[in-house]
């Protein structure tokens, strides 16, 4: 996995985290919701790379 893609996968994990944070103070379900999708969505790339990766060596 090339390093751009981890600060990628990384950044949008993040950006989840702070939807979730924010949707949960402000008693926003939605994107509550969003943040929870993109988090998951950012786990599944860092997955697939590593698999990627497992091949390659």
């Amino acid at each position: 996995m090339s390093f751009i893609d981890k600060a990628r996968n990384k950044a949008e994990e993040l950006a989840g985290k702070v939807k979730e944070s924010v949707g949960k103070a402000a008693d926003d379900e939605t994107l509550r919701n969003e943040g929870k999708g993109d988090q998951v969505k950012s786990d599944l790339k860092q997955a697939g790379e590593k698999v990627k990766d497992a091949f390659r060596d």
